[in-house]
């Protein structure tokens, strides 16, 4: 069923798990079927979450329109999440279209800059009872060799302090060593962050670029209050794999759809292992 996260991410902080979100590649009904599937069959709470440069190719309103549907067809909360907004158009158009939540990500910008851009999203947001994610330091971005693209930024604490001050999101990213695509070695995350940010805020927290990160870092970032972990990369590759295997290995005659099927089968079983490490099973 279709829901907003906000008192879902709240109980998540609180009992010590998270809810998974999911990056769909623009509104892939093979996954976005997997992410459902997965979530019914083990009663978790799950994101749908869509960033914008992946929707290029069929449209923001597909993914919502798809994402609705396959939400409506299952009995377990289901959220659609802006993710990475980077302007107040952008969380305009997802609220017009039915997203249930958004994620405002003003982490480029000095402090004050980002809180004033959260505030007005939050504003626009309201109305609609949409809950808003920030994000305060920007996350380091990886190509697909893992090599880094840009600067990685460790958050300081103070900062988060003073960014909280100035703004009330409803959850917050923080940058502690963690990026977007596959890790080249062994990542180095700051969980000493999350627990000084504990001591001033009881905010749940959402852990961005999990995809390569050792689960017992991924389980102690839970414990310290994150409530939202977010999967792309893995996602994205596992499909791509799986789908090869179908179209090499199965009897399909051109039949895509058969194709497509055996790989978002495949897809929503590596979804579960996401789910169970999330500790949300069970939780819906």
């Amino acid at each position: 069923m279709l829901t907003t996260n906000a008192a879902q991410l709240v109980r998540a902080a609180k009992e010590g798990y998270a809810i998974p979100a999911i990056n769909t590649q623009g509104g892939s009904f093979d996954i976005i079927r997997a992410i459902c599937k997965a979530a019914e069959e083990l009663h978790s709470p799950v994101i749908l979450a869509h960033y914008v440069a992946t929707g290029a190719y069929a449209g923001n309103d597909f993914f919502a329109e798809v994402a609705k549907w396959c939400a409506d067809r299952v009995s377990v909360p289901v959220s659609i999440h802006l993710d990475h907004g980077d302007s107040p158009e952008i969380c305009r158009e997802a609220l017009d279209l039915g997203f249930t939540s958004l994620m405002i990500d003003g982490s480029t910008r000095p402090v004050e800059e980002n809180a004033a851009l959260t505030a007005e999203v939050l504003r626009m947001a309201e109305p609609y009872q949409v809950p808003v994610e920030a994000e305060i330091w920007e996350l380091l971005r990886l190509d697909e060799t893992g090599a880094a693209m840009e600067n990685k930024n460790i958050a300081d604490p103070e900062m988060v302090k003073e960014f909280l001050s100035l703004c009330a999101p409803d959850t917050l990213a923080i940058g502690i060593g963690n990026a977007h695509g596959y890790y080249h070695g062994e990542p180095d995350i700051h969980l000493d962050v999350l627990q000084e940010v504990r001591k001033f805020t009881d905010l749940p927290l959402v852990l961005h670029g999990c995809t390569g990160m050792r689960e017992e870092v991924i389980r102690e970032a839970i414990r310290l209050g994150v409530a939202k972990i977010n999967f792309g990369t893995e996602i994205r590759w596992k499909y791509v794999n799986h789908y090869r295997e179908g179209l090499d290995s199965l009897d399909h005659a051109g039949h895509s759809w058969k194709i497509s099927q055996y790989a978002s089968d495949k897809l929503a079983e590596d979804i579960k292992g996401i789910i169970r490490l999330a500790g949300s099973e069970g939780k819906a």
